[in-house]
This record gives structure tokens, sequence and C-alpha cells, in this order.
């Protein structure tokens, strides 16, 4: 049987336990990292982590905003919280498996800035931290390229090809698919030699989304979704995948999640 691993960004872990319970529980979820916990490590809820089985757990927090979490059933040990644009907001966690299906993997868990609205990095800030995270990103792909065995996970914020959005063209001038960002993601992927497995698998021009604005009344007549959340590996792990999964329907769970659960199956 295969491990599972989910990624998922939960917009609030302590609003939505129930909601991560649900996904573990339907979906047989061994490897759990969540992004934008908006969490202190100290007020996690780690009684309701611990009742669905995972002994082994990695918290990043702060209060509010950002952070990052990965949940196991084997064990690990952490190894870097990273930080980049010179600011320690609580956006990487790396965990490397000392044991089971992972053993000898490093997982790294991210939450990219989303960058605001104006696709301007004069006049926004925010953008111009994200191309700065970006930016850094790249070099730390670099530097790790050869550093072995690696899972890439988490909310990058971008999305990449214009089959994982559901207008190219209308979305050109629009924060996480503007061509400074898609080609930058593409830069940092390359570098890393990172292999996106979710697209080994479903291959464009197949639209893939993992995210639906709330904005929208009816976000599945309308959808209007991106995929900004991703799961990559080196290609010695990428090669005993063997599928993945994007839960679509848990968009409609109760009090949901603007993103859903992505999943990917190793041997």
């Amino acid at each position: 049987m295969p491990l599972r691993l989910a990624t998922w960004n939960i917009n609030s872990v302590r609003l939505r336990i129930g909601l991560v319970e649900k996904l573990v529980r339907e979906h047989r979820i061994d490897v759990l990292c969540l992004q934008e916990t908006k969490c202190p490590d100290d007020k996690f809820p780690m009684s309701d982590v611990r009742k669905l089985g995972f002994e082994h757990v990695a918290l990043h927090g702060q209060k509010g905003y950002h952070g990052v979490a990965t949940f196991s059933r084997f064990p690990f040990v952490t190894t870097a919280r990273e930080r980049f644009a010179d600011k320690d907001d609580a956006r990487h966690l790396a965990t490397t498996f000392a044991a089971g299906p992972l053993e000898g993997v490093t997982v790294h868990n991210f939450y990219v800035p989303a960058g605001g609205d104006e696709p301007d990095p004069i006049v926004n800030p925010k953008f111009a931290h994200k191309l700065q995270f970006l930016s850094e990103l790249t070099d730390w792909s670099t530097r790790i390229a050869d550093t072995g065995r690696r899972i890439m996970v988490g909310d990058l914020n971008i999305a990449p090809d214009p089959s994982d959005v559901w207008n190219h063209k209308q979305l050109l001038k629009i924060v996480s698919h503007t061509p400074v960002e898609t080609e930058g993601l593409d830069a940092m992927r390359e570098a890393g030699r990172w292999v996106d497995t979710v697209r080994s698998h479903v291959p464009h021009p197949e639209k893939l989304y993992s995210w639906w604005s709330y904005r929208a009344a009816d976000w599945e007549a309308v959808d209007r979704g991106r995929r900004l959340d991703h799961i990559w590996a080196s290609a010695d792990v990428a090669a005993r995948t063997t599928g993945v999964e994007t839960l679509r329907f848990a968009r409609s769970w109760e009090r949901p999640s603007d993103h859903v659960p992505v999943i990917v199956d190793i041997v």
C-alpha cells in the first residue's frame, strides 16, 4: 500500500481542525503538510492531531498570519526553518524522515507570499517581497539540488501554466500568473531539478485547479480556479509516485478553505 502525502493551505488550523480530521480519516493520509496555519506553536491543537494518529509533528508558526506544520505517522527530525526575503515569518519547514517509506527523504513545506493585488514591485511592497522570496528560493534550490532525495510541497501562490488557470489571457496581469512570476517559478524548478509530480500524472493541457476565491457566490458554477498548490520531488522520489489527487470537492465542505488538498501516492 503506498504512502499518502497531502499538502493543504488550511487557512486557520484552529478554525478548521474538523476538516483536517475529515481529510485524514476519509483519505488515509500518512504525511500531512499544512500552510497558513495562523497559529503560534504553543496554541496549536496538538491533542486533536495526536488523536488522528500523528505521533510526529513539526511546527513553524506565529500569531495570526502564515505558518506551516508537518504531521507524520513515521518518525522524522526537523532539520530547518529557513528565513527568506529578510523576514522570519514562518513560511518554511524541513523534516528529514528517519524511518518508513520516506526514510532518508527531506520534505520541504512552503508557504510563498501571495504578493498583494498590484503586480508592480515599485508601487506594491508585497509584490516586491514575493519576487525577492522567489529569487532567493531559486538560489536555495540550486544549493540543495545535489543533497539527496527530497520533496517540496505547499502553497507556492503561483499558477505556472496556461492550463493551471481558468483563463490564461485574462490572468496575465493578475498576481499569481504574471510572466515574471511564472518564469521565476520555472527557473526555481529547473535550478533544483524538481519534478512536478502532479503534472507527471495529470499532464497538460488538462485544466487543474486547487484554489477558488471566496468572492464567487457559486464557486463551482463560475469555476474561476487556479493551481497554486504543488508537490514537487527530486527525480528519484518522483519515479516512486504512483498517482495524485486534487480534492476539488473539498471546496464545498462546510466552512471550507479556499484551497483544496493535493495528495500524492508514493511506493
